[in-house]
């Protein structure tokens, strides 16, 4: 349950093929909707991006260059696509379905039953695009075919100096965050690593992750349900929704929070600090040290 590079993976013929010329061409002008920043970090908390629409070809043309001649918000507008289904809502992204072609030059690992397969995201990025810290709740594997990544990681037990905003975290530069206004950040340990092409980054659920795309790259993340299948939401096409067990837990909560505000604050401090020990005794588990 820990994170691992895997190198030497048989991968197919996607990390010699996938070059701009060749995905320009299979694919050709079918319409992309991506994110388009003028900024590197993207923050999904702040939504400091827009969604624009583009041809594939003319896309990863642009999400290759520096400077743009033809441009939607500023010359050095970063770009990043992360497919979906044709209908987002229901549909799962599988790049089976939305890039034929370009799937039948791709082995993805066989490191799950088919059964448990849940999606395949393809994703583009510009140079120097930087992706929020979030976490995700299935396993996956993050397959970089072209181009270089750092990825930034967090234990699931460091959360609590996250700062989370539902799945992500509001500390947005993990380089030089603000500890002004993130202080308990400094408490959570860091692991960081480097993938190079045909680098495979296996991240375990609801470990944090924050991506630096250090050159213009081409990845698939692959998820798969690592529980039982009921224990995910049936509404969830991202693979970012909690366990439905959890979700009901903390509307539990929430609900026994109001109903301590019934009482004064000093009766309600005391039980809720007894709620707190009460979880620590019955949830977390002893063996971190």
């Amino acid at each position: 349950r820990k994170p691992v590079v895997l190198k030497g993976v048989e991968l197919g013929t996607c990390t010699t093929k996938w070059t701009v010329d060749y995905l320009s061409q299979a694919e050709g002008s079918k319409e992309v909707k991506i994110h388009v920043s003028t900024v590197p970090q993207m923050d999904f908390l702040s939504k400091n991006f827009v969604y624009r629409t583009l041809p594939f070809d003319v896309f990863v043309r642009r999400a290759a260059e520096v400077k743009h001649k033809e441009y939607f918000l500023s010359e050095d507008e970063k770009y990043y696509l992360r497919s979906v289904g044709e209908d987002a809502r229901k549909d799962i992204a599988d790049i089976r379905k939305q890039f034929p072609i370009l799937a039948e030059d791709v082995q993805i690992p066989e490191y799950f039953e088919k059964e448990q397969f849940f999606s395949s995201v393809f994703r583009i990025s510009s140079a120097g695009l930087q992706l929020w810290t979030h976490y995700d709740v299935m396993d996956n594997f993050l397959i970089q075919v072209t181009g270089k990544k750092r990825v930034v990681l967090y234990s699931p037990r460091d959360a609590p100096y996250l700062y989370l905003s539902g799945t992500k975290s509001q500390v947005l530069d993990v380089d030089n965050p603000d500890l002004e206004k993130y202080p308990l950040f400094v408490k959570a340990k860091r692991y960081q690593c480097f993938l190079e092409a045909g680098d495979v980054l296996f991240i375990p659920a609801l470990w944090f992750h924050n991506v630096i795309s250090e050159e213009f790259g081409v990845a698939l993340n692959v998820f798969w349900k690592h529980l039982p299948a009921e224990s995910y939401d049936k509404s969830d096409t991202y693979g970012n929704k909690d366990p439905t067990a959890a979700t009901r837990a903390i509307q539990i909560l929430d609900r026994a929070l109001r109903t301590l505000e019934e009482l004064p604050e000093e009766y309600r401090d005391f039980y809720a600090r007894r709620m707190v020990l009460r979880i620590q005794e019955k949830a977390y588990r002893n063996d971190y040290g």
